[in-house]
């Protein structure tokens, strides 16, 4: 047990509420929801407070004790992780359909648990609860606590039924624990007299007053907690969302990157449904990546919940740092992959291409599909193109540096003097076309943005310099400033004519 916080699973057959359950209890809409069954398949995980308590809460898919393969035996192995992680188990149950015999299924399983069980009957708005939670006492899990999920009737008293034997256990342990220090000190009183004695011994100083070593303590003092600050902006987790079509590989390489199978990963099309944020360190530095939904043709999208599964996949490259674009090297390149670029080019977020499973792909045929890539992406020039096999772990060290020179790109601060004396550089190698009398004049520039980085230039007449020179100077300014796995967008601002009314 934890005794700080609690892990409380949500576990049950589907569509019986869990997942509108943890988004009320975590004050969002992180989880999937719509009525359908099977909608949720991954563990998902949320944080919530209760009377000041944070707990942890795992959304589970429905449970299917008895199934032997596919996706529902996927999906059992990932419920059966959650209930071993967690603390306490609610199972949800339907209450406006009854006792079912899955859900004798899932209590047997649950009764040979070491956990403690809440039975949570779900869905109990507008009918009597007593009546509906009656005949739930025949699982042998306790009293069947009625709640609605959807208006939150009786959400609170499930949560304190959850929490009560926790808390009773943590005070305990937090008792034993004091106990234990007390003795401790006890113990150590003569020692620590000595101890003392010691300290008090001068430090031999220097000539100039400073201890042997040069430094006061306070200078050293100051330094680390300066160097602290900067390793905590610098240590702030980058979020990478990973993005393809269906069947490419994403959920496998999370996997891979996690070494544990911590998401679904099968050979079949649409196995992921919601967008699945995972907490990753590597190398002493943190991450979160996010798994999502395989993005189909808008025409061959008629599913309610494949659509809703687009609008998660494409708030999730909105919210990333990073995307990484996964193309099925085997499968070739498609207008699907080059319309999935462009929402991460318009969301203006960095972005590395992997092309996935290259073990597949013949050596005699590897250049036609790499040079295939690149021209269906040459809008995409500027992003890293890199060869893996997320199946068997190859090339993920160059996928994860790629990434962190991207984000680098993309946060990197820009001088105005440095970026006022490139753009006169780009000036004098060519100027703007004229246009009607006057040419445009750019004056200076400074950045006026982060991921993706801005340039503002400043200068006179420019509302009337074309896309192509702005191109041009997107390639200038990339080139000589190496920002490479990030887009880079040119802002002009011209200045008020102050004789443009007088005259008149």
């Amino acid at each position: 047990m934890n005794p700080s916080v609690p892990v409380i699973a949500l576990v049950g057959r589907p569509n019986v509420g869990k997942s509108t359950l943890f988004n009320r209890l975590t004050r969002s809409r992180d989880a999937l929801v719509a009525n359908i069954p099977g909608l949720t398949r991954d563990r998902h995980y949320g944080s919530a407070t209760l009377d000041g308590q944070r707990v942890v809460l795992i959304d589970t898919g429905g449970f299917e004790p008895v199934a032997a393969t596919g996706v529902a035996e996927q999906m059992a192995r990932q419920t059966r992780q959650a209930v071993i992680e967690a603390d306490v188990v609610v199972f949800v149950v339907d209450g406006r359909q009854g006792l079912l015999a899955r859900d004798e299924e899932i209590a047997q399983e649950l009764r040979r648990t070491a956990r403690k069980v809440v039975l949570a009957v779900n869905k109990c708005e507008g009918i009597s609860r007593p009546v509906a939670a009656a005949e739930f006492h025949a699982l042998g899990l306790g009293v069947p606590m009625p709640i609605s999920a959807t208006h939150g009737d009786g959400v609170h008293a499930l949560m304190e039924e959850c929490l009560e034997d926790w808390r009773a256990e943590r005070d305990r342990l937090l008792a034993e624990a004091a106990e234990a220090a007390a003795a401790s000190t006890d113990e150590a009183e003569g020692p620590a007299d000595a101890a003392a004695d010691e300290e008090d011994v001068p430090v031999e100083a220097g000539e100039d007053g400073r201890p042997a070593n040069g430094k006061r303590a306070g200078d050293a003092a100051e330094g680390a907690a300066g160097k602290g600050d900067a390793e905590a902006n610098e240590r702030k987790p980058v979020r990478v969302a990973v993005v393809g079509r269906p069947n490419g590989g994403k959920s496998t390489l999370i996997n891979a990157l996690l070494g544990e199978e911590r998401l679904i990963a099968f050979n079949q099309p649409g196995t992921t449904r919601d967008s699945i944020t995972v907490d990753f360190r590597y190398r002493n530095r943190d991450y979160q990546l996010i798994d999502t939904a395989g993005l189909r043709r808008r025409g061959k999208v008629h599913e309610t919940v494949e659509k809703f599964s687009v609008v998660k996949t494409l708030q999730a490259i909105e919210d990333c740092n990073v995307a990484v674009l996964m193309i099925d090297a085997a499968d070739g390149i498609s207008e699907q992959d080059s319309a999935i670029a462009g929402y991460i080019l318009e969301a203006g977020r960095a972005l590395v291409i992997a092309l996935n499973k290259w073990d597949a792909v013949p050596a005699d045929e590897r250049r036609n599909v790499l040079q295939e890539c690149q021209r269906r992406l040459y809008f995409l020039d500027w992003a890293p193109m890199l060869t893996i096999s997320a199946l068997k772990n190859r090339a993920l060290d160059k996928l994860m540096k790629a990434v962190d020179e991207a984000r680098a790109a993309a946060t990197r601060k820009l001088s105005t003097p440095k970026l006022t004396r490139m753009l006169h550089a780009a000036v004098l190698h060519q100027q703007p076309p004229r246009n009607g009398p006057f040419r445009p004049k750019l004056r200076y520039a400074h950045q006026g943005g982060q991921n993706p980085p801005v340039i503002v230039i400043h200068g006179s007449s420019l509302d009337k310099v074309g896309d192509s020179y702005r191109r041009f100077l997107e390639g200038w300014f990339r080139e000589r400033l190496a920002l490479q796995g990030t887009p880079l967008r040119i802002e002009f601002r011209t200045g008020a004519n102050p004789y443009a009314n007088r005259g008149k």
